[in-house]
């Protein structure tokens, strides 16, 4: 028996009972489907990370506020007294004045959840109040219109910059201008003097068109009644004076904080590198995928030992005919290769359907949910491939147990 007729027998094995066979794919095609969706999102996140970090620069610098420490015993405890914001307006200008041969510019910001009401529309988003240099900081621009400049910032004037997003959500239309009218933000009246230019969907903060930009006198006056600041964005002059601002920047702030050793353990600070950031995300996606992409191996497994399964049922079946043939001339090793083929096509059609299942639900899940998803072909490679092997693997011994039948025995089978 050769090669082309051991596949005939095989098909026909397998289209003798079609329901069965599609059952038996089954665990195949959702291991398969999930594998390469679940690597298409964190392919995706991954990008999205990475274009919105190149896009605001290499030379980025944030400092936070982080946790208080107390010393009890030698022995530290984090975060008792909780973690007040401490960066003021005045500690960003010094910055920003302070240390011109490693810094271009700064950006303090202060944010928070406001109301917002255009004509009977109402709705929430998100309010960042800054300086204006946060336009050069943050690589941002209006599509139309322009930013709040400096005598609007220091008059505590009530005029903002609104995302796209912002205008779908008061006019139901993400195109309309929205420029030179009054919105309400937490029942105080603004005038809209700028469009934001559309960024999308991405990054550690999400859609990043649901943004309203005030005035940071404004927006901690008149709307959040704070003193202290969220974070200060830094702009270096390159990426090689990132580590020399950051040195001048930590000690700037224990000495105006009146901080003691050891650092940077005392530090009720943080600063972090936009390369630090793309970093950790990608680490943090990276960790899931692996995770999700083990719990979609682990039905790639089971789907094996269906078609293991499935396949010694089939052995037990078809004994007279495997004597039958075995008495017609045909040696163990056509058995052998006729059931390893069997199960190889069981695994690479689901493998196969599996993929299409895979791509389309990336596609669909980008559409429906707004995610970035990459379909990458060494992700369909591997998962064929692997499909591949999980019925060769898992058909060995079913074929070898059709192989090893004694002929006579075979034939008196019942």
């Amino acid at each position: 028996m050769n090669l082309l007729e051991s596949l005939r027998v095989a098909l026909d094995g397998l289209t003798g009972n079609k329901m069965r066979t599609a059952l038996t794919m089954l665990g195949i095609i959702i291991g398969v489907g999930v594998v390469i969706i679940v690597v298409a999102i964190g392919q995706g996140a991954t990008k999205s990370v990475t274009d919105s970090v190149n896009a605001l620069g290499t030379n980025i610098l944030t400092i936070t506020s982080a946790p208080t420490h107390i010393r009890i015993n030698a022995a530290t405890i984090q975060g008792i007294t909780g973690a007040p914001n401490r960066l003021t307006l005045a500690e960003a200008t010094l910055i920003s004045h302070n240390f011109t041969k490693s810094i271009l510019a700064v950006a303090p910001q202060v944010r928070g959840s406001v109301q917002i009401v255009f004509g009977s529309n109402n709705s929430t988003t998100n309010m960042t109040g800054s300086t204006t240099d946060y336009p050069f900081v943050n690589n941002a621009s209006t599509s139309k219109g322009r930013f709040f400049n400096t005598a609007e910032t220091d008059g505590n004037q009530k005029v903002c910059v609104v995302g796209t997003t912002v205008a779908e959500k008061l006019t139901g239309d993400a195109t309309t201008n929205l420029t030179g009218m009054t919105i309400a933000i937490n029942n105080q009246q603004f005038k809209v003097i700028g469009m934001l230019t559309s960024k999308g969907v991405g990054g550690p903060g999400g859609d990043q068109d649901d943004a309203i930009l005030v005035p940071i006198t404004t927006a901690m006056q008149r709307i959040l009644n704070t003193q202290f600041l969220n974070s200060v964005t830094v702009r270096c002059i390159d990426a090689k004076r990132m580590l020399l601002a950051q040195e001048q920047i930590s000690n700037f702030l224990r000495n105006r904080h009146h901080l003691h050793p050891p650092f940077p353990a005392n530090d009720d600070f943080n600063i972090r590198s936009s390369t630090d950031l793309m970093a950790r995300v990608q680490s943090i996606t990276g960790t899931m995928t692996s995770l999700l992409s083990a719990v979609a191996i682990i039905s790639l497994l089971v789907g094996g030992i269906g078609i293991m399964n499935i396949m010694l049922v089939s052995v037990t079946e078809r004994t007279r005919e495997i004597g039958i043939r075995k008495a017609i001339g045909a040696t163990p090793n056509d058995i052998r290769l006729q059931f390893l083929i069997e199960s190889s096509i069981l695994s690479l059609l689901g493998g196969v359907v599996g993929v299409g299942m895979g791509i389309g639900g990336a596609i669909l899940l980008a559409k429906i949910s707004g995610w970035n998803t990459i379909v990458s072909p060494a992700s369909v490679g591997v998962a064929l491939g692997v499909s591949g092997a999980i019925g060769i693997f898992f058909g060995i011994y079913p074929a070898s147990k059709a192989a090893s039948l004694h002929p006579i025995d075979a034939l008196h089978y019942e």
